[in-house]
């Protein structure tokens, strides 16, 4: 990050400007970084308070696990762990930005 404008360097480096490739590269990583965290966030805030967190065949053959996975500060734990995912990739969504040609 660029201590002076507070800016991310330009996917064409320093100095150069980006090739088209380049751009949609950035463009497309971006999208595809928020589209994950946006959907692993809202399944670890919602999944936690369903059903299928604890009555699922992986912890049907192991009690004690299923146990500790059911009690509530596990899984407010994991709603938690979802709203800083969910907050990660709403961030990145806010926070891109692409140098335009005055930048340079």
């Amino acid at each position: 990050m660029n201590r002076e404008s507070g800016r991310a360097p330009s996917p064409g480096g320093l100095g150069k400007k980006p090739r088209a490739w380049e751009i949609w590269a950035w463009r497309t990583r971006a999208l595809l970084f928020v589209t994950v965290c946006a959907t692993f966030g809202v399944l670890l805030i919602l999944l936690p308070w369903t059903p299928k967190w604890t009555d699922n065949p992986l912890l049907l053959s192991y009690p004690g696990l299923r146990g500790f996975v059911s009690n509530g500060f596990v899984r407010g734990l994991a709603s938690g762990l979802g709203v800083l995912d969910l907050w990660l990739g709403f961030w990145e969504a806010i926070h891109y930005h692409e140098a335009s040609n005055d930048d340079h």
